[in-house]
């Protein structure tokens, strides 16, 4: 089964491109209700999600932040919607656990870390029972941290999400957005950069970066050669290390050779369904 790599933002207040985002080949949907819509059009954008998940509509639901005016009411609806469950801005472990409860532990449940204080904390968010995965808000993050730049600048930052995450046991985290929508080798750059850091997933601000980031996490055909390599050497072999084309193959290598292959065949599975 593919774990998600594509997250694909709709705001709540425009639920008319909810359908179309779902038919973008997103491998998630996220229905906005905080930054993408305006304060005054919250309410609206809370209703115009709710009928739409009513509907039969699949999606996270991005809420508002803890302690907003927003939470309770953007919680409650989520809660009594067949949402696939919450990604929580500005999380921390105290928000996290009051989430976590409402939803019962039956649903989806993202952290978005986009602070230092959220950096910081990340050992304790990591472990928050019934945690499902973290997200970067880089750029929030950036503005709280005064940090001008995206790129090198955080690369400190994206290892310790990656770091974090495994030691927590979750999947691998998912990169922030590029704001970018008519620079496609931009967006093929930055969700290169975020797998090569060990990224799982990037988040996606209009449809057209959907397919750049799925291309972008699937392996590509050189490294599927090479996997199917591996694993055909390794068969042949009871154990130990062998040499392929020059290479020493010992056990981590064919793991990995075997992850590949994995990702490549739950990519697959993904677009016939």
């Amino acid at each position: 089964m593919l774990t998600p790599q594509s997250f694909l933002f709709v705001p709540g207040n425009r639920a008319e491109r909810l359908p179309k985002a779902a038919a973008s080949g997103a491998d998630c949907i996220i229905a906005d209700l905080e930054d993408g819509v305006q304060p005054a059009d919250r309410p609206a954008a809370r209703l115009a999600v709710a009928q739409w998940l009513h509907g039969g509509g699949r999606a996270l639901v991005r809420i508002n932040a803890h302690g907003t005016p927003e939470f309770a009411e953007d919680l409650a609806m989520v809660v009594a919607s067949q949402a696939l469950g919450i990604m929580l801005p500005k999380a921390d472990g105290a928000s996290l656990a009051v989430v976590q409860a409402a939803l019962g532990g039956t649903r989806s449940l993202v952290a978005l870390v986009e602070s230092v204080a959220g950096v910081i904390a990340l050992r304790d968010l990591a472990a928050t029972p019934g945690l499902s995965r973290i997200a970067f808000g880089s750029i929030d993050f950036c503005l709280d941290a005064g940090i001008p730049g995206t790129e090198h600048e955080l690369d400190f930052v994206r290892s310790r999400l990656v770091i974090e995450s495994r030691f927590a046991g979750l999947p691998p985290p998912i990169d922030g957005v590029t704001p970018v929508i008519d620079q496609p080798e931009v967006v093929i750059r930055d969700a290169e950069r975020a797998r090569r850091f060990g990224f799982g997933g990037k988040l996606c601000i209009h449809p057209t970066q959907v397919a750049l980031v799925n291309t972008a996490f699937a392996p590509t055909a050189a490294e599927v050669s090479w996997a199917e390599k591996v694993v055909a050497a390794a068969s042949e072999r009871a154990a130990g290390a062998l040499l392929l084309e020059g290479q020493m193959i010992d056990r981590p290598v064919v793991a990995r050779a075997r992850a590949v292959l994995d990702m490549r065949d739950a990519r697959r599975s993904a677009q016939r369904d």
